[in-house]
């Protein structure tokens, strides 16, 4: 190879729902870079070929999810390679999607909080793979039995999680009809030595028979308590001197008068 060409280094697979980005350094000056992706059974494959960037989109040529690939980064002149020289080139650690990729986001279609349950319907992440018809495949599609989700849920204002566990695509549990409750939903593959768990939904809170001690809390009522109390005995101080000046005055009129 060309031995005055520098080869990329820091070379990472970055992958969410099977979306899978290569990246590394250095931005290239004088040369660009060619990835080739290697499979332990499949062919090798040329991406992003001749890129001055320093990442590349190499999702869809790891259709077979559970392969294990390694990939290439080529540095080569900007004439490309010729018969006789392969060019410099670094290595990639081992990537298997199927183990290595994160589970999104799970999308809560709706949900509903109706006497002691509560119910969360919500929707699978999609992948960028498609079935012959076009549409997206799921990660369930992918996964199957092997992907489950978790719900977390607590009492809105408490720090007390619990937790349920489905793998369809709803939650029914029970909980206190008198309070309102937040909860997020999570993707889990449990086979997994690592990365097992995926990212969290966006939470949400069900406001069913909110009250104003639940929106601003106890210390307003206290506050709010105190200063009716204080009001009250002022009130009653007042009326306690207002009633015995009367008194005096009444008494005073009837009092008769010097000299007759």
């Amino acid at each position: 190879g060309n031995p005055e060409l520098p080869t990329a280094v820091n070379i990472t697979w970055s992958s969410i729902n099977f979306k899978t980005i290569l990246q590394w350094q250095p931005k290239p000056s004088g040369y660009l870079y060619t990835v080739e992706i290697h499979g332990q059974t499949t062919d090798t494959k040329k991406k992003c070929i001749l890129a001055a960037e320093t990442e590349c989109d190499v999702t869809d040529v790891l259709r077979n999810v559970k392969e294990t690939y390694t990939a290439h980064v080529l540095s080569v002149t900007s004439s490309g390679t010729d018969n006789f020289e392969e060019p410099p080139f670094a290595v990639s650690e081992k990537f298997t999607p199927y183990s290595r990729t994160v589970l999104g986001k799970p999308e809560i279609q709706n949900y509903m909080q109706k006497g002691s349950k509560l119910n969360v319907v919500f929707q699978d992440p999609l992948t960028p793979y498609t079935f012959p018809n076009g549409s997206f495949q799921s990660v369930r599609d992918i996964f199957q039995d092997d992907l489950e989700y978790k719900l977390y849920y607590w009492k809105d204002q408490s720090s007390g999680k619990k937790a349920a566990t489905t793998k369809s695509h709803k939650f029914e549990v029970s909980v206190d009809s008198t309070k309102n409750y937040c909860f997020y939903i999570q993707g889990v593959i449990p086979s997994r030595s690592e990365n097992h768990v995926g990212q969290e939904s966006m939470v949400l809170c069900t406001s069913v028979g909110r009250t104003i001690l639940d929106e601003y809390g106890a210390e307003v009522f206290i506050i709010a308590a105190v200063i009716a109390i204080a009001i009250i005995t002022l009130a009653i101080v007042l009326s306690v001197i207002l009633c015995k000046r009367k008194k005096a005055k009444a008494a005073r009129e009837k009092e008769p008068l010097n000299g007759v």
